[in-house]
């Protein structure tokens, strides 16, 4: 059965994002998405679905189809409801959304510059910060998990990014989908002195296993991880393979107490896909 699916294609730091508009069944969502994201489809590296909103005070719903949470995913929502609401150039637009991965509303503020938009966003706070030694072919790796109620993060520092580390991370993650095959799994590859991140998200019950060019909930795992470090406030923009990304992140009285993204957002494509199922 041949199915239309209305879609629009952002680039949040070239993260390529599809949001899907207009109603499905969920036990079609992971299908819908696979497909969508094939190389010989759109093509993106994750899809969520745009719903209709739960709270009386939320501007837009969005649920991932791994059920996970998504910064960028999230920015792209607010763009495109800024952008329908004719949002001008240099004005700002102020929204609420309701997202899978978190019960808080994510604060958004974008502003639209040029032919893009500036987009920047409150992000859910970990629920702990806590060094890890990872046992690996007979080694330990020092690494820090960053633990978020439904998700979690592993940041690797590294001196250098290789191709000899990205398949360690990529081996990393298999094994711990083994263990945890319902959550979201990523694998933070960071050279701090550069500030430079090499981000693989792994969701197991998808089968997807990508390095994201741009990662917006890596990134504040990155400002997390850094703010617990030093104990106190950071502002740090992170680069990645399809750009910076800049976090925002404090930390007072031994406990995390905000945790922001910025980014650039570009809407690329919009129109109907015929997928299979």
């Amino acid at each position: 059965m041949k199915r239309h699916v209305k879609f629009i294609k952002f680039s949040p730091t070239q993260n390529m994002t599809i949001l899907v508009d207009g109603q499905h069944l969920k036990d079609d969502y992971q299908q819908i998405a696979l497909r969508l994201m094939a190389y010989d489809h759109v093509y993106a590296e994750q899809v969520g679905f745009i719903e209709k909103p739960k709270q009386s005070n939320a501007d837009g719903n969005l649920r991932m189809a791994g059920n996970e949470f998504c910064g960028n995913a999230c920015m792209s929502l607010a763009v495109f409801i800024a952008h329908q609401k004719g949002l001008r150039e240099n004005n700002e637009s102020h929204l609420l959304i309701e997202t899978s991965g978190t019960d808080d509303l994510i604060r958004c503020r974008v502003k639209k510059v040029a032919n893009n938009y500036r987009c920047r966003i409150s992000m859910p706070l970990p629920k702990k910060v806590e060094p890890r030694n990872i046992e690996y072919k007979n080694t330990y790796l020092e690494a820090y998990n960053v633990q978020y109620e439904d998700f979690f993060h592993l940041v690797l520092k590294v001196k250098r990014i290789n191709a000899e580390i990205k398949e360690t991370a990529e081996n990393i993650a298999q094994s711990m989908g083994e263990i945890y095959p319902d959550i979201l799994i990523g694998i933070l590859l960071y050279e701090e002195e550069s500030h430079y991140l090499a981000p693989l998200i792994y969701i197991p019950k998808l089968n997807s296993m990508v390095w994201e060019r741009g990662c917006g909930s890596g990134t504040a795992s990155i400002g997390a991880y850094l703010a617990f470090l030093r104990k106190g406030k950071v502002s740090v923009r992170i680069k990645q393979p399809g750009g910076s990304i800049h976090v925002f992140g404090e930390h007072e009285n031994k406990t995390l107490k905000s945790l922001q993204i910025e980014g650039t957002v570009n809407i690329v494509a919009q129109g109907e896909a015929f997928i299979t199922l």
